[in-house]
């Protein structure tokens, strides 16, 4: 509905007053209408891709008027229905003015239909940009994001982006709404699942390599889609892991913990930002001048602009922040968001705020300048449309896929391993495969599929029988369902595994469990699938438990009852070849834990870098051990390594000098492993207390069997031995600190 709109539905109890303000309104609203126009004698300098981007940007501002401005701060939805007999109907409704659409369909020829509307039917032919949430894969489903963090191969993460980035392009979309760097530690949280961890600096880097791979070298490159770093700041912290909740948000933990993802993203070029549903310890997220503006456009110098969550300028209303929409209009963008999401909020009040005084035309302006300089550097202005290509040649295509089983093979974690109960070799010449994750095409792909599709995913159950073909009997047996009481099936699946050597079970969680409104009481698995492992056990076999999840789950019992646990997550489309890989021994598990699995939820919060308390033998849980179950960075391997001490260049430096660590690690195995080494400091002492040890570097290799590889990590001390305070200002403090590797520790000294 249109500021006028609701006017004349007003009830006008003070009518002189009432018109008196829409006179008022009318003239602003015709002034900066009709100025513009008498402007467009001027030479169309926008329109020529060889004048700098900054003088086009100023020189087609100056033709808009206030209402083409406020159009391109506008974010709409374009349905998903792309039924052809619709498409003239959709169209009629997209104005050819608006500054963006949340792109729902995978019809390229849809999307240059509705763009040619807007090159051609509206005045100044302003493109639009098409958004969509490919968060981890477009028609090629990736692994979740927590998974991706476990493979801890940035490269592998950047050529999924890129891959997205194609498919997406050739789909229409310009923009996603991607990466996810909410570091969280509450696995109750549902979107735990879309971001990279626990860790603050998995994060960040995991952060520039998603924004790499989107964007490319350029964002004016064919097949290079702009990124959007969410959800701008602290989301992840809502109270007891409850989605949309409120989030208490200490300054110091903001710059310590939340900051330092998002400023990585921004220093790798990320065109836009999201900012968040929560509220931040009383100022929402989407209202908060300080994250938005002072830090991210003055202090980070962020030229992009700022987009809001669905629905989270008008929920200010709800968060208490605001009296009406009207007034969370005015708050939003003020605080620093540029694009309003769907809410449709600026459409209908932002005219009014400009008449009224309380929105400035500067800020206007300043809002439509961001939003087409991300634009200009898309390249849109130049190229407007993508190209049409067939389906067969965008989307699951072989390079494709084998990046995607490479990344799910090494995203999942060996998580216990009795008696090397696997790989299964040649002492299993028959298997017992049960659980309600086996023949699944739907929940194996996670929560925010894209375009994902049930019937291009290859089932655990495909891939098996592909890779042991007749070398192993699989008996089949569904068991149970994810949740529910029948267990009517217990039966059959006992029957089975009586009859195999072994029993692999895949259990796990639906897609809809985690993701976005996805917080759940308990992160245990439903009673009946653990009912289900404890009938089995009654076998007598070896019991193989392969576990599909958007979070860490409580193992707590089932850590009994397995002699092999393997968290698959929700690897995607290439599933079947992925956990097949890790069953059989063709691929050697490499992941770790980018989060700790705890032993029960009451556990949460438990993190590896949590500080030390004030009598650390004492204050922990009576009822449960004091440690996690699993933590960050745990994850086993078919073979071993060695490590050997760390050796340091020197055992004291300078402010100003670096230091060298090394450690060489051995294969002492027989199988061929990648091995991950994460290099962590300790800041034993310090102004500001500092956490048990903080993640400053990892690095990735390929060890052959009795091959040996070093490691260097370089300290920069100030990089990786100084700390922010609650103000965001970096300090770097005199002592000694300590490299840690592998449980390993040895000290230096920073001297003055």
């Amino acid at each position: 509905m249109s500021s006028f709109n609701i006017w004349t539905n007003k009830k006008l109890q003070n009518p002189t007053a009432f018109l008196i303000k829409m006179k008022k309104t009318l003239i602003t609203v015709l002034l900066f209408s009709i100025l513009p126009l008498a402007a467009q004698n001027k030479k169309a300098i926008y329109k020529d891709k060889n004048a700098p981007i900054e003088t086009r940007i100023e020189n087609l501002i100056s033709l808009m008027t206030l209402e083409e401005k406020i159009m391109q701060m506008n974010q709409w939805t374009y349905g998903k229905n792309a039924n052809p007999n619709n498409i003239g109907e959709k169209m009629k409704e997209v104005s050819p003015t608006i500054g963006s659409l949340l792109y729902r369909s995978t019809n390229p020829e849809y999307r240059n239909q509705v763009q040619k509307k807007a090159m051609t039917e509206s005045r100044l032919g302003i493109p639009i940009i098409f958004g969509f949430d490919a968060i981890h894969g477009y028609r090629t489903v990736f692994p979740i994001p927590l998974a991706q963090a476990c493979s801890w191969n940035t490269d592998l993460v950047k050529e999924s982006c890129s891959i997205t980035a194609k498919e997406s392009w050739l789909s229409g979309l310009d923009w996603t709404f991607s990466p996810m760097l909410d570091v969280a530690r509450d696995a109750r949280w549902g979107r735990v699942s879309e971001g990279y961890g626990e860790d603050t600096y998995a994060n960040s880097a995991f952060a520039v390599a998603a924004v790499k791979g989107y964007q490319g070298k350029s964002l004016s490159d064919k097949y290079t889609i702009a990124a959007c770093l969410k959800h701008y700041i602290g989301y992840s912290l809502s109270e007891g892991g409850r989605d949309y909740h409120y989030s208490d948000i200490s300054n110091q933990t903001l710059w310590e913990t939340f900051m330092p993802p998002f400023e990585a993203g921004i220093k790798a070029g990320a065109a836009t930002v999201m900012s968040g549903f929560n509220d931040i310890s009383g100022v929402p997220a989407s209202a908060n001048y300080y994250t938005l503006t002072e830090v991210l456009k003055k202090k980070w110098k962020h030229d992009g602009f700022v987009v809001s969550d669905w629905g989270s300028v008008i929920q200010l209303v709800d968060q208490g922040v605001a009296k009406d929409i009207k007034e969370a209009t005015l708050k939003s963008f003020m605080a620093g968001v540029e694009m309003d999401m769907v809410d449709n909020a600026y459409v209908d009040f932002l005219p009014e705020l400009v008449a009224d005084g309380k929105v400035p035309m500067a800020s206007i302006d300043e809002a439509v300048r961001r939003i087409l300089r991300v634009k200009m550097k898309l390249g849109l202005f130049e190229n407007p449309y993508v190209d049409v290509v067939p389906e067969e040649k965008r989307y699951l295509l072989p390079e494709y896929l084998k990046v995607a089983e490479e990344l799910a093979a090494e995203s999942m974690v060996l998580l216990k391993n009795e008696k090397q109960t696997l790989p299964i070799t040649s002492k299993y010449k028959s298997l017992a495969i049960i659980g309600p994750m086996v023949k699944d095409s739907v929940h194996i792909m996670g929560f925010w599929e894209g375009m994902g599709r049930p019937q291009d995913v290859e089932t655990i159950y495909e891939g098996l029988q592909k890779e042991f073909k007749k070398k192993v009997v699989l008996n089949y047996a569904l068991g149970c369902d994810f949740d529910g009481d029948d267990k009517s099936g217990f039966a059959d699946a006992l029957t089975e595994a009586n009859k195999s050597d072994a029993v692999v079970i895949f259990l796990g969680e639906k897609a809809n469990w985690s993701g976005e409104n996805g917080s759940r009481s308990t992160i245990a698995l439903p009673k009946i699938q653990e009912d289900l492992v404890a009938e089995l056990q009654k076998s007598g076999k070896p019991i193989i438990l392969m576990l599909s999840s958007g979070r860490p789950l409580e193992l707590i019992r089932l850590n009994e009852m397995a002699d092999a646990i393997v968290e698959i997550w929700q690897p995607g489309t290439t599933a079947g070849s992925a956990v097949a890989g890790i069953l059989s021994g063709r691929r050697n598990p490499s992941g770790k834990l980018s989060i700790t699995f705890p032993q029960t939820t009451g556990q949460i919060p438990i993190y590896y870098n949590m500080r030390e308390s004030s009598r650390p033998k004492s204050g922990h849980y009576q009822d449960i051990p004091r440690d996690a179950l699993y933590w960050f960075g745990h994850g086993l391997s078919y073979t071993t390594y060695d490590y050997s001490p760390i050796k340091l260049s020197a055992t004291k430096i300078r402010k100003n000098e670096k230091l060298v660590a090394e450690v060489e690690v051995t294969n002492s195995g027989n199988a061929t492993g990648k091995e991950t080494v994460l290099w962590f400091i300790k800041d034993p002492f310090a102004t500001i207390s500092r956490p048990m040890k903080e993640l400053k570097s990892f690095e990735k290799k390929l060890i052959k069997a009795g091959e040996k590889i070093v490691y260097r990590f370089e300290i920069d001390p100030m990089k990786d031995l100084s700390y922010v305070d609650s103000f965001g200002e970096r300090h770097l403090e005199t002592g000694n600190f300590f490299v840690i590797v592998n449980d390993q520790k040895v000290q230096f000294e920073l001297i003055d």
